[in-house]
Protein backbone atom coordinates (compact mmCIF):
# COMPACT_ATOMS: atom_id res chain seq x y z
CA UNK A 1 0.00 0.00 0.00
CA UNK A 2 2.50 2.11 -0.17
CA UNK A 3 1.48 3.46 -3.14
CA UNK A 4 -1.32 4.44 -2.10
CA UNK A 5 -3.09 7.60 -0.09
CA UNK A 6 -6.44 6.98 1.98
CA UNK A 7 -8.38 8.94 2.72
CA UNK A 8 -11.58 9.07 4.76
CA UNK A 9 -14.38 11.20 3.45
CA UNK A 10 -17.30 12.82 5.21
CA UNK A 11 -19.91 13.07 2.95
CA UNK A 12 -23.44 13.98 3.92
CA UNK A 13 -23.54 11.93 7.34
CA UNK A 14 -21.40 14.30 8.77
CA UNK A 15 -24.68 16.74 9.07
CA UNK A 16 -26.75 14.26 10.71
CA UNK A 17 -23.63 13.30 13.12
CA UNK A 18 -23.76 16.99 15.13
CA UNK A 19 -22.48 18.17 16.89
CA UNK A 20 -20.05 15.97 17.80
CA UNK A 21 -18.71 16.25 13.98
CA UNK A 22 -18.70 20.42 14.59
CA UNK A 23 -15.33 20.20 15.51
CA UNK A 24 -13.92 16.63 13.99
CA UNK A 25 -14.24 14.72 11.06
CA UNK A 26 -16.53 12.00 11.27
CA UNK A 27 -13.55 9.06 11.09
CA UNK A 28 -12.40 10.99 14.76
CA UNK A 29 -15.58 9.74 16.01
CA UNK A 30 -14.25 7.23 18.88
CA UNK A 31 -16.40 3.73 19.15
CA UNK A 32 -14.96 0.97 20.99
CA UNK A 33 -11.37 1.46 22.35
CA UNK A 34 -10.59 3.12 19.39
CA UNK A 35 -11.58 6.14 17.11
CA UNK A 36 -13.08 5.14 13.72
CA UNK A 37 -9.66 6.19 11.72
CA UNK A 38 -7.19 4.89 14.61
CA UNK A 39 -9.38 1.33 13.21
CA UNK A 40 -8.58 1.73 9.41
CA UNK A 41 -4.88 2.93 10.23
CA UNK A 42 -4.30 -0.33 12.40
CA UNK A 43 -5.43 -2.45 9.73
CA UNK A 44 -3.84 -0.66 7.27
CA UNK A 45 -0.63 -0.23 9.53
CA UNK A 46 -0.55 3.45 7.17
CA UNK A 47 -1.68 6.53 8.19
CA UNK A 48 -4.90 8.41 6.58
CA UNK A 49 -5.79 11.59 5.20
CA UNK A 50 -8.98 12.98 5.30
CA UNK A 51 -11.84 15.26 3.33
CA UNK A 52 -14.18 16.97 5.74
CA UNK A 53 -15.87 20.35 5.68
CA UNK A 54 -13.48 23.73 4.24
CA UNK A 55 -13.51 25.48 7.81
CA UNK A 56 -11.90 21.90 9.03
CA UNK A 57 -9.42 21.35 6.23
CA UNK A 58 -6.48 23.46 8.23
CA UNK A 59 -6.29 21.01 10.97
CA UNK A 60 -7.35 17.59 9.23
CA UNK A 61 -5.86 18.34 6.02
CA UNK A 62 -5.78 15.84 2.97
CA UNK A 63 -2.00 14.37 1.41
CA UNK A 64 -1.72 16.23 -2.22
CA UNK A 65 0.19 14.60 -5.35
CA UNK A 66 2.49 11.99 -3.66
CA UNK A 67 1.04 8.89 -4.56
CA UNK A 68 0.09 6.94 -7.73
CA UNK A 69 -3.66 5.66 -6.51
CA UNK A 70 -5.88 7.41 -3.91
CA UNK A 71 -8.57 4.92 -1.86
CA UNK A 72 -11.27 6.88 -0.94
CA UNK A 73 -13.06 5.73 2.25
CA UNK A 74 -16.59 6.79 4.22
CA UNK A 75 -15.92 7.62 7.22
CA UNK A 76 -19.02 6.74 8.70
CA UNK A 77 -17.70 3.00 7.82
CA UNK A 78 -16.19 0.51 9.99
CA UNK A 79 -13.67 -1.87 9.39
CA UNK A 80 -15.50 -5.31 9.41
CA UNK A 81 -12.86 -8.63 8.36
CA UNK A 82 -14.93 -9.07 5.45
CA UNK A 83 -15.24 -4.87 4.43
CA UNK A 84 -11.70 -4.51 5.14
CA UNK A 85 -10.86 -7.36 2.80
CA UNK A 86 -13.16 -5.66 -0.16
CA UNK A 87 -11.78 -2.42 0.03
CA UNK A 88 -8.78 -3.31 0.47
CA UNK A 89 -8.31 -5.19 -2.91
CA UNK A 90 -10.52 -2.63 -4.63
CA UNK A 91 -8.74 -2.47 -8.00
CA UNK A 92 -8.00 1.12 -9.61
CA UNK A 93 -11.45 2.94 -10.92
CA UNK A 94 -13.49 0.57 -8.97
CA UNK A 95 -15.90 1.53 -6.11
CA UNK A 96 -18.49 -0.14 -3.48
CA UNK A 97 -21.68 1.67 -3.80
CA UNK A 98 -24.87 0.87 -2.08
CA UNK A 99 -28.25 2.83 -3.99
CA UNK A 100 -26.71 6.09 -3.21
CA UNK A 101 -24.42 5.46 -0.45
CA UNK A 102 -20.98 5.43 -1.36
CA UNK A 103 -18.73 3.19 0.76
CA UNK A 104 -15.17 3.23 -0.82
CA UNK A 105 -13.17 3.87 -4.53
CA UNK A 106 -10.05 3.74 -5.51
CA UNK A 107 -8.67 6.28 -8.54
CA UNK A 108 -5.41 6.56 -10.51
CA UNK A 109 -3.83 8.93 -12.09
CA UNK A 110 -3.51 12.65 -10.83
CA UNK A 111 -4.91 13.74 -7.26
CA UNK A 112 -8.93 14.11 -8.29
CA UNK A 113 -10.14 17.79 -8.24
CA UNK A 114 -12.94 16.56 -7.10
CA UNK A 115 -11.24 17.18 -3.52
CA UNK A 116 -11.09 20.85 -4.37
CA UNK A 117 -15.07 20.64 -4.30
CA UNK A 118 -17.16 19.17 -1.52
CA UNK A 119 -17.17 15.56 -0.58
CA UNK A 120 -20.79 15.03 -1.16
CA UNK A 121 -19.93 15.48 -4.93
CA UNK A 122 -17.82 12.16 -4.59
CA UNK A 123 -21.02 10.84 -6.02
CA UNK A 124 -20.18 12.39 -9.40
CA UNK A 125 -16.98 10.68 -9.86
CA UNK A 126 -17.95 7.29 -8.80
CA UNK A 127 -20.80 7.42 -11.89
CA UNK A 128 -17.77 7.13 -13.68
CA UNK A 129 -16.46 4.39 -12.31
CA UNK A 130 -16.94 0.43 -12.17
CA UNK A 131 -19.40 -0.34 -9.22
CA UNK A 132 -19.39 -3.22 -6.90
CA UNK A 133 -21.84 -4.10 -4.00
CA UNK A 134 -20.65 -3.99 -0.68
CA UNK A 135 -20.57 -7.03 1.54
CA UNK A 136 -23.50 -7.83 3.60
CA UNK A 137 -23.84 -6.68 6.97
CA UNK A 138 -21.14 -3.88 7.17
CA UNK A 139 -21.50 -1.79 9.65
CA UNK A 140 -21.52 2.20 9.53
CA UNK A 141 -23.05 5.09 12.11
CA UNK A 142 -25.68 7.15 10.49
CA UNK A 143 -26.80 8.78 13.34
CA UNK A 144 -25.91 10.00 16.94
CA UNK A 145 -27.44 7.08 19.06
CA UNK A 146 -24.89 4.64 16.91
CA UNK A 147 -22.73 5.44 18.68
CA UNK A 148 -23.67 3.47 21.77
CA UNK A 149 -25.44 0.77 20.20
CA UNK A 150 -22.79 -0.43 18.01
CA UNK A 151 -20.02 0.57 21.49
CA UNK A 152 -20.33 -3.60 22.91
CA UNK A 153 -19.81 -4.97 19.11
CA UNK A 154 -16.49 -1.95 18.43
CA UNK A 155 -15.23 -2.96 22.47
CA UNK A 156 -15.25 -6.55 21.70
CA UNK A 157 -13.49 -5.69 18.04
CA UNK A 158 -11.07 -3.36 19.35
CA UNK A 159 -10.12 -5.63 22.65
CA UNK A 160 -9.51 -8.62 20.51
CA UNK A 161 -7.05 -6.71 18.00
CA UNK A 162 -5.47 -4.47 20.40
CA UNK A 163 -4.71 -7.40 22.72
CA UNK A 164 -3.91 -10.49 20.14
CA UNK A 165 -0.88 -12.13 20.80
CA UNK A 166 0.20 -9.53 23.89
CA UNK A 167 0.26 -10.40 27.99
CA UNK A 168 -2.16 -8.10 29.97
CA UNK A 169 0.16 -6.88 33.28
CA UNK A 170 -0.34 -8.42 36.22
CA UNK A 171 -3.62 -7.22 38.63
CA UNK A 172 -3.42 -6.62 42.59
CA UNK A 173 -4.29 -9.26 44.74
CA UNK A 174 -6.73 -5.90 46.53
CA UNK A 175 -9.06 -6.65 43.67
CA UNK A 176 -11.99 -9.26 43.38
CA UNK A 177 -11.73 -10.67 39.68
CA UNK A 178 -14.59 -12.32 37.50
CA UNK A 179 -13.28 -13.86 34.16
CA UNK A 180 -9.36 -12.74 34.18
CA UNK A 181 -8.82 -13.95 30.90
CA UNK A 182 -10.80 -11.22 29.58
CA UNK A 183 -9.19 -8.66 31.31
CA UNK A 184 -5.91 -6.74 29.74
CA UNK A 185 -4.16 -4.06 31.81
CA UNK A 186 -1.50 -2.00 29.79
CA UNK A 187 2.16 -1.12 31.57
CA UNK A 188 1.56 1.85 34.38
CA UNK A 189 -2.43 1.56 34.82
CA UNK A 190 -3.19 0.98 38.66
CA UNK A 191 -6.24 -1.00 40.41
CA UNK A 192 -6.37 -1.40 43.57
CA UNK A 193 -9.58 -2.55 45.56
CA UNK A 194 -12.02 -2.82 42.86
CA UNK A 195 -14.40 -5.58 41.64
CA UNK A 196 -14.02 -6.38 37.69
CA UNK A 197 -16.42 -8.52 36.20
CA UNK A 198 -15.53 -9.53 32.79
CA UNK A 199 -17.50 -12.91 32.27
CA UNK A 200 -20.00 -11.22 30.12
CA UNK A 201 -17.62 -8.75 28.02
CA UNK A 202 -13.73 -7.49 28.37
CA UNK A 203 -12.56 -5.21 30.47
CA UNK A 204 -9.43 -3.19 28.97
CA UNK A 205 -7.05 -0.61 31.31
CA UNK A 206 -5.21 1.42 29.23
CA UNK A 207 -1.66 2.78 30.17
CA UNK A 208 -1.67 4.42 33.03
CA UNK A 209 -5.27 4.85 33.87
CA UNK A 210 -6.69 3.95 37.22
CA UNK A 211 -9.28 2.40 39.13
CA UNK A 212 -10.16 3.54 42.28
CA UNK A 213 -10.89 1.83 46.02
CA UNK A 214 -14.67 0.58 45.95
CA UNK A 215 -15.15 0.86 42.09
CA UNK A 216 -17.03 -1.99 40.41
CA UNK A 217 -16.88 -2.87 36.75
CA UNK A 218 -19.29 -4.78 34.88
CA UNK A 219 -18.04 -5.42 31.33
CA UNK A 220 -17.31 -4.26 28.57
CA UNK A 221 -15.62 -1.49 29.71
CA UNK A 222 -12.58 0.61 27.89
CA UNK A 223 -10.73 2.74 29.31
CA UNK A 224 -8.07 4.84 27.18
CA UNK A 225 -4.63 6.05 28.61
CA UNK A 226 -4.78 8.24 31.68
CA UNK A 227 -8.49 7.89 32.22
CA UNK A 228 -9.91 7.69 35.94
CA UNK A 229 -12.71 5.89 37.96
CA UNK A 230 -13.13 7.65 40.83
CA UNK A 231 -13.87 6.00 44.13
CA UNK A 232 -16.80 3.97 44.59
CA UNK A 233 -17.93 4.62 40.76
CA UNK A 234 -20.21 1.95 39.09
CA UNK A 235 -19.92 0.95 35.59
CA UNK A 236 -22.34 -1.06 33.39
CA UNK A 237 -21.14 -2.01 29.43
CA UNK A 238 -20.28 -1.06 27.01
CA UNK A 239 -18.88 2.26 28.32
CA UNK A 240 -15.70 4.00 27.03
CA UNK A 241 -14.08 6.44 28.11
CA UNK A 242 -11.60 8.27 26.09
CA UNK A 243 -8.25 9.49 27.15
CA UNK A 244 -7.89 11.90 30.40
CA UNK A 245 -11.50 11.35 31.34
CA UNK A 246 -12.55 11.22 33.98
CA UNK A 247 -15.63 9.95 35.64
CA UNK A 248 -17.92 9.04 39.13
CA UNK A 249 -21.03 7.98 40.17
CA UNK A 250 -22.68 5.23 37.67
CA UNK A 251 -22.74 4.94 33.98
CA UNK A 252 -24.58 2.76 31.53
CA UNK A 253 -23.25 2.32 27.74
CA UNK A 254 -21.49 5.73 27.62
CA UNK A 255 -19.04 6.93 25.29
CA UNK A 256 -17.03 9.47 26.37
CA UNK A 257 -14.78 10.94 23.41
CA UNK A 258 -11.58 12.14 25.84
CA UNK A 259 -10.18 14.89 28.25
CA UNK A 260 -13.80 15.39 29.67
CA UNK A 261 -14.69 15.17 33.87
CA UNK A 262 -18.12 13.63 35.22
CA UNK A 263 -16.19 13.45 38.39
CA UNK A 264 -18.70 13.59 41.04
CA UNK A 265 -21.95 11.13 41.63
CA UNK A 266 -24.85 11.05 39.71
CA UNK A 267 -25.92 8.82 36.59
CA UNK A 268 -25.78 8.66 33.17
CA UNK A 269 -26.87 6.11 30.38
CA UNK A 270 -26.88 5.64 26.86
CA UNK A 271 -25.18 8.75 25.91
CA UNK A 272 -22.28 10.48 23.98
CA UNK A 273 -20.42 12.98 25.46
CA UNK A 274 -17.01 14.79 22.76
CA UNK A 275 -14.22 16.25 24.51
CA UNK A 276 -13.03 18.88 26.93
CA UNK A 277 -16.86 18.64 28.64
CA UNK A 278 -17.37 18.75 32.28
CA UNK A 279 -20.11 17.42 34.49
CA UNK A 280 -21.06 19.09 37.58
CA UNK A 281 -21.66 16.76 40.75
CA UNK A 282 -25.17 15.19 40.66
CA UNK A 283 -26.00 15.76 36.91
CA UNK A 284 -28.18 13.07 36.02
CA UNK A 285 -29.66 11.89 32.96
CA UNK A 286 -32.76 10.33 31.93
CA UNK A 287 -32.53 7.11 28.75
CA UNK A 288 -36.24 6.04 29.12
CA UNK A 289 -39.66 8.07 28.94
CA UNK A 290 -42.11 7.53 31.52
CA UNK A 291 -44.34 6.19 29.28
CA UNK A 292 -41.94 3.67 27.74
CA UNK A 293 -41.91 5.51 24.37
CA UNK A 294 -39.90 5.79 21.30
CA UNK A 295 -36.83 8.72 21.82
CA UNK A 296 -37.12 11.37 19.79
CA UNK A 297 -33.78 13.57 19.17
CA UNK A 298 -32.60 16.87 17.05
CA UNK A 299 -31.34 15.92 14.31
CA UNK A 300 -29.32 19.01 11.90
CA UNK A 301 -29.58 17.68 9.17
CA UNK A 302 -33.56 17.86 8.98
CA UNK A 303 -33.87 20.58 11.01
CA UNK A 304 -36.43 18.94 13.54
CA UNK A 305 -36.22 16.56 16.13
CA UNK A 306 -36.76 12.99 14.78
CA UNK A 307 -38.08 9.77 15.93
CA UNK A 308 -34.34 7.99 16.78
CA UNK A 309 -37.11 4.44 16.94
CA UNK A 310 -34.74 3.61 20.00
CA UNK A 311 -36.67 3.56 23.66
CA UNK A 312 -33.11 3.88 25.70
CA UNK A 313 -31.70 6.63 24.38
CA UNK A 314 -29.84 9.55 26.93
CA UNK A 315 -28.04 12.58 25.55
CA UNK A 316 -25.59 13.82 23.32
CA UNK A 317 -22.89 16.77 23.80
CA UNK A 318 -20.72 18.42 21.78
CA UNK A 319 -16.86 19.89 22.60
CA UNK A 320 -16.27 22.37 25.62
CA UNK A 321 -19.66 22.24 26.95
CA UNK A 322 -20.31 22.20 30.47
CA UNK A 323 -23.36 21.22 32.69
CA UNK A 324 -23.55 23.38 36.68
CA UNK A 325 -24.30 20.96 39.44
CA UNK A 326 -27.58 18.91 39.69
CA UNK A 327 -28.37 19.12 36.21
CA UNK A 328 -31.41 17.35 34.85
CA UNK A 329 -31.26 16.19 31.12
CA UNK A 330 -34.13 14.43 29.32
CA UNK A 331 -34.06 12.10 26.86
CA UNK A 332 -32.93 12.92 23.56
CA UNK A 333 -31.40 15.84 24.74
CA UNK A 334 -28.66 16.97 22.07
CA UNK A 335 -25.98 20.17 23.13
CA UNK A 336 -24.03 21.58 21.11
CA UNK A 337 -20.09 23.02 21.44
CA UNK A 338 -19.46 25.02 24.08
CA UNK A 339 -22.96 25.10 25.98
CA UNK A 340 -23.10 26.57 29.71
CA UNK A 341 -25.81 24.92 31.47
CA UNK A 342 -27.06 25.04 35.03
CA UNK A 343 -30.04 25.98 37.33
CA UNK A 344 -32.74 23.82 38.49
CA UNK A 345 -35.30 21.94 36.14
CA UNK A 346 -34.83 20.32 32.64
CA UNK A 347 -32.87 22.60 30.20
CA UNK A 348 -34.48 22.54 26.41
CA UNK A 349 -34.18 19.10 25.02
CA UNK A 350 -32.24 21.11 22.02
CA UNK A 351 -29.58 23.17 23.17
CA UNK A 352 -27.79 24.95 20.41
CA UNK A 353 -23.81 26.10 20.21
CA UNK A 354 -22.57 28.66 22.67
CA UNK A 355 -25.77 29.27 24.63
CA UNK A 356 -25.46 30.37 28.10
CA UNK A 357 -28.87 29.47 30.81
CA UNK A 358 -31.13 27.63 32.43
CA UNK A 359 -34.54 26.05 31.74
CA UNK A 360 -35.98 29.33 32.39
CA UNK A 361 -33.45 31.79 29.61
CA UNK A 362 -30.91 30.94 27.72
CA UNK A 363 -28.42 33.50 26.28
CA UNK A 364 -25.55 33.60 23.84
CA UNK A 365 -22.65 32.89 25.83
CA UNK A 366 -20.03 35.38 25.11
CA UNK A 367 -17.37 34.17 22.29
CA UNK A 368 -14.53 35.68 24.57
CA UNK A 369 -15.28 34.28 27.70
CA UNK A 370 -16.14 30.96 26.12
CA UNK A 371 -12.29 30.84 24.17
CA UNK A 372 -10.60 32.13 27.55
CA UNK A 373 -12.44 28.89 29.52
CA UNK A 374 -11.12 26.30 26.71
CA UNK A 375 -8.39 27.76 27.07
CA UNK A 376 -8.18 27.44 31.06
CA UNK A 377 -9.71 23.97 31.15
CA UNK A 378 -6.91 22.57 28.20
CA UNK A 379 -3.98 24.19 29.91
CA UNK A 380 -5.05 22.06 33.24
CA UNK A 381 -4.18 19.06 31.09
CA UNK A 382 -0.85 20.54 29.75
CA UNK A 383 -3.16 20.80 26.50
CA UNK A 384 -3.15 24.24 24.37
CA UNK A 385 -5.87 25.79 22.30
CA UNK A 386 -4.53 26.43 19.12
CA UNK A 387 -4.82 29.39 16.51
CA UNK A 388 -6.54 26.78 14.27
CA UNK A 389 -8.56 25.32 17.37
CA UNK A 390 -9.70 29.31 17.89
CA UNK A 391 -10.71 29.55 14.03
CA UNK A 392 -12.60 26.49 14.21
CA UNK A 393 -14.87 27.80 17.35
CA UNK A 394 -15.04 31.09 15.39
CA UNK A 395 -16.74 29.48 12.85
CA UNK A 396 -19.16 27.14 14.81
CA UNK A 397 -20.33 30.36 16.57
CA UNK A 398 -20.70 32.41 13.34
CA UNK A 399 -22.63 29.24 11.70
CA UNK A 400 -25.02 28.59 14.66
CA UNK A 401 -26.33 31.93 15.08
CA UNK A 402 -29.40 31.62 13.44
CA UNK A 403 -29.93 28.45 16.04
CA UNK A 404 -29.51 30.34 18.90
CA UNK A 405 -31.95 33.18 17.33
CA UNK A 406 -34.80 30.65 16.87
CA UNK A 407 -34.33 29.32 20.20
CA UNK A 408 -34.28 32.99 21.60
CA UNK A 409 -37.71 32.84 19.71
CA UNK A 410 -39.13 29.74 21.14
CA UNK A 411 -38.90 28.62 17.46
CA UNK A 412 -37.11 25.77 18.54
CA UNK A 413 -38.07 23.85 22.11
Amino acid sequence: MENLNIILFDGDTWRRLLPLTFTRPIADIRIGILTIRQKWEHLFQAKTASLTVEYLREKYPFAKGIHSEHLFINGSLLPTPALFHQIKYLQANQAIVDGDTVLALRTSGKFPSILQKTSGELRLLVNQLNQVKPVEDYKKINYLWDIFEQNDYWLRSDYQMLTHGRKSQTISSTNTIIGAENIFVEEGASIEGACLNASVAPIYVGKNATIMEGSVVRGGLAMCKNSVLKMGTKIYGATTLGPYTKVGGELNNVVIFGYTNKAHDGFLGNAVIGEWCNLGANTNNSNLKNNYGKVKVWNYFEENFINSDRQFCGFFMGDHSKCGINTMLNTGTVIGVSANIFGADFPPKYIPSFSWGSAKEMETYDLKKSLRTAELVMARRKQKLTDIDERILRTIFEKTMFHRERYANNLVM
